[in-house]
């Protein structure tokens, strides 16, 4: 089984709660698309938000504090239309609404992903989403 086979336990949480309230599918199509398998590329995908001007939000997800909201129109300029489709074409749904849906989960994900604060190293997020999918 690999690592993002059970995303169930990620989408999911204490009471039967979904990141952001979005399905599993959701979730597995963010993880996959942008963070790579295992989600060894977390630190490629932080950067392209503080080369696209918004790091103080991507900084907000791996801090311990507060994690700032991040838009659909953020997500489109940051990731671009192709990554954007890309995650579209498997969801079933236009690309703006799997931009919504990036935006609605994203933020909470890498929140989980750094829990103390800083991006660790790439064997590390693939152990912690291995964590996050036995919870």
């Amino acid at each position: 089984m690999g690592i993002l086979d059970g995303l169930e336990g990620m989408a999911g949480s204490q009471g039967g709660n979904k990141i952001g309230g979005l399905g599993d599918n959701d979730v597995s199509a963010v993880v996959t698309n942008l963070m790579g398998e295992g989600g060894k590329q977390l630190p490629g995908l932080l950067e392209k938000f503080h080369a696209g001007g918004f790091g103080n939000l991507a900084q907000s997800w791996v801090g311990k504090g507060a994690n700032l909201p991040v838009s659909a129109d953020q997500i489109k300029s940051v990731l671009g239309s192709d990554a954007v489709a890309q995650i579209a074409a498997k969801l079933g749904i236009s690309p703006d609404q799997a931009a919504a849906k990036v935006s609605a989960v994203l933020p909470q994900i890498i929140d989980k992903l750094t829990p103390d604060g800083v991006v660790p190293d790439p064997e590390a997020v693939s152990q912690k989403l291995i964590g996050l999918l036995k919870q």
